[in-house]
């Protein structure tokens, strides 16, 4: 039996501020994911931050994702695919706070980021779609 979806998939990039991680970013970004939980052994990391690009190359991921790396550039990755859960391991490694790196994400400073959370997140009201825009 075919699947029924509740909405179109093109509505999932209508969020304004928002980049939904879906299975094409997953797909995307299998090998920048791979790169990132590599991160995770202490050896791992002593080698990339030996050389950054020699380590990078050793993955198979777009020439883009490993700019972004280099550039330390969260927002580009996760426009090329990325998910924070696995990003946040390339700030850990440079010494970077969880909450730092998804702040730097946000356009707002870690303790504004941690402020808005506390007090429940961000207002569900105003702008709802980015085609309503006008």
């Amino acid at each position: 039996m075919p699947r029924t979806r509740l909405y179109p998939l093109e509505d999932l990039e209508d969020i304004p501020g928002t980049k939904v991680f879906t299975a094409k970013a997953s797909r995307q970004a299998y090998h920048l994911h791979k790169f990132c939980m590599s991160l995770m052994k202490a050896e791992n990391r002593e080698e990339f931050k030996a050389d950054e690009r020699a380590y990078l190359d050793k993955f198979k991921m777009s020439e883009a994702q490993k700019q972004a790396v280099l550039d330390r550039d969260m927002m580009k990755l996760i426009e090329l695919g990325g998910n924070m859960y696995f990003l946040v391991k390339i700030a850990s490694t440079d010494g970077m706070s969880a909450l730092k790196a998804v702040s730097a994400t946000s356009g707002m400073s870690a303790d504004e980021y941690a402020k808005m959370m506390l007090e429940g997140g961000r207002s569900p009201e105003g702008l709802r779609s980015i085609r309503d825009r006008n």
